[in-house]
């Protein structure tokens, strides 16, 4: 029996590189590629409350390095692997726009946005709408090669004031 990161499903997704077609473009989310320990704060939007999350970020090119993905994993005592995936964002570079295509799936709470990624000072932004319409924009700050800093924030009025409601930071475990 072959496991899931031998079959040829996942032999035909990752990558082992970035495209040799626009190397510098795929260095803007491909510095992200590895695993990386999270610890983060998340707001709970209706009762003001901010909560602790724990999880492990994987990153990869795939797409034959034309893209980025990364799964957000938890641990789990329930599921066979010892962890459960709650989250997938796939990263393309669009040439022709100039931008980075950025889509995420979280199916465990149901949340599905799609945004385009730009660079934003030392760092990038992606801006877009979530699964409810409103604006979100999520920038990633404070990026090293072993430590990165991401904020999430949502607008309930087109984007003239925005909340701050989640932040991670990530260390570079590979």
């Amino acid at each position: 029996m072959t496991t899931a990161a031998e079959s040829p499903f996942a032999e035909a997704l990752i990558a082992a590189g970035p495209t040799s077609e626009y190397p510098g473009r795929m260095a803007r989310f491909g510095q992200f590629v590895g695993s990386w320990d999270v610890t983060g704060t998340i707001l709970d939007e209706e009762s003001g409350v901010w909560s602790e999350r724990h999880f492990t970020w994987i990153v990869a090119f795939v797409l034959d390095g034309r893209a980025v993905q990364d799964v957000e994993v938890v641990a789990s005592d329930t599921h066979p692997s010892g962890f459960e995936t709650v989250a997938t964002a796939l990263r393309v570079y669009d040439q022709l726009a100039g931008a980075w295509r950025v889509s995420f799936f979280a199916p465990t709470t149901g949340e599905y946005c799609h945004l385009v990624a730009t660079p934003y000072r030392r760092g990038m932004r992606q801006d877009g709408t979530r699964t409810d319409g409103k604006a979100i924009r999520w920038n990633f700050t404070e990026i090293s090669a072993e430590r990165y800093a991401w904020e999430g924030w949502v607008s309930s009025d087109d984007g003239s004031t925005w909340l701050l409601c989640e932040r991670n930071e990530g260390v570079r475990i590979s």
